[in-house]
């Protein structure tokens, strides 16, 4: 299997993933508290479990991914997320909505982002990086796709009959790419744990790596509390902001666009830059965006969800490519997972903490998600920059 057919089998299955769990309850919440009788809070609250036991699951599915390769735990992941959708839908009372959101909790912390970059490092090691952005440019998205596929599946056959159309999906084509993936022999445990030899990018000190791997765990865990606040609310921002509701979920739906555009500019323009330059300047769009929203009003909601996407987009290949060039190729999906536990912490608690800032200060909420911006930018100027990577970052 070529490079080429497994990133597009990889983002392809990506797309679908995040699409049917992660930027489902932005459609889907409020149709699915209607008939439960219950405040779309509680529906948010439900989706934060989820991601709870998604931070839980990620370290070791990482370390299953280093020893074992990506195909069986992907596939896995499929099956589960067709049971949680499947749960989702037959769901008639709270509890059973929280238990079917921690099943798919165990599906997302098994087969999303940091599963497929474990995926590709497994595959190729160092030479990996343009694998993870080629990942992120298809499953860039999933939004786009994910939003109006969710609202179109509820208007036509009920919230109950999209997370059924949404489970088949998975079983009909996420399952077939995955199983597509090349099957690899099984590592020794130590070998998956740790590194086996120094690595040209990651001759770190042990006290730069420290403080790397702290701001690190810090800029992840701000980027996907602003990416999660916004999926779940951007398009009520947008109408906080002035913007109709038709209008405010066709801008909403640049995200996507946005997100590929910024990872083609990443791969193309800046591609010439280090890495970590890269992601400063991305971690200033959303900062920028709120600033253009917050002065302009509506005339400036499209700028701002545009800014918003490029930004995330840059950010998530980040996410999957400084932990390679600061630390390495071994043990990777291990140490992207406990990485990332802050981050899928933060997360859980994203819709509920935006959506209260959001009922008290409208629009004016966009203010806290762009100091948080700020103050992961200001991380990754602190963030040590590699003892001898090249402008570039190495592979792409």
């Amino acid at each position: 299997m070529s490079r080429l057919t497994t990133v597009a089998a990889l983002g392809t299955a990506q797309t679908l993933a995040w699409a049917s769990s992660y930027y489902l309850p932005a459609m889907l919440a409020e149709p699915m508290a209607l008939d439960l009788g219950m405040a779309p809070a509680t529906v948010f609250a439900a989706f934060s479990v989820a991601l709870i036991v998604s931070a839980a699951l990620g370290p070791y599915a990482g370390r299953a991914i280093d020893r074992f390769g990506g195909r069986p735990v992907l596939i896995a992941s499929n099956l589960v997320f067709a049971a949680g959708l499947a749960a989702l839908g037959w769901a008639d009372s709270t509890p059973q909505l929280f238990l079917a959101w921690a099943v798919m909790g165990i599906a997302m912390g098994s087969g999303l982002y940091e599963a497929a970059f474990a995926t590709v490092v497994r595959l190729h090691g160092q030479e990996a990086r343009s694998a993870i952005t080629g990942i992120t440019l298809f499953a860039g998205f999933a939004s786009t796709v994910g939003w109006p596929a969710s609202a179109a599946l509820e208007s036509h056959f009920g919230w109950r009959g999209a997370c059924m159309a949404w489970a088949g999906l998975h079983l009909l084509i996420g399952l077939p790419l995955n199983a597509c993936l090349p099957r690899l022999p099984r590592a020794n445990a130590a070998d998956a744990a740790a590194p086996a030899k120094p690595e040209p990018a990651a001759l770190l000190s042990e006290a730069e790596a420290r403080r790397a791997a702290f701001l690190m765990a810090y800029v992840f865990a701000v980027t996907w509390f602003i990416s999660t606040a916004m999926a779940a609310h951007l398009p009520s921002v947008l109408q906080a902001a002035g913007v109709g509701f038709a209008l405010a979920v066709s801008f909403a739906a640049l995200v996507g666009p946005a997100q590929v555009a910024g990872r083609v500019l990443e791969f193309t323009v800046l591609q010439r830059l280090h890495p970590l330059l890269s992601a400063r300047l991305a971690a200033m769009a959303h900062p920028l965006g709120a600033v253009a929203i917050g002065l302009a009003g509506a005339p400036a909601a499209a700028v701002f969800t545009v800014l918003h996407g490029a930004g995330n987009g840059i950010l998530t290949i980040a996410i999957g490519t400084l932990p390679l060039l600061l630390f390495g190729s071994q043990g990777y999906g291990r140490r992207q997972g406990l990485l990332m536990v802050p981050a899928r912490l933060v997360q859980a608690g994203a819709p509920f903490l935006f959506g209260l800032s959001l009922d008290r200060w409208g629009a004016g909420a966009l203010w806290l998600s762009a100091l948080l911006g700020l103050s992961a930018c200001a991380a990754l100027w602190w963030m040590p920059a590699g003892a001898r990577s090249s402008p570039a970052g190495g592979a792409r």
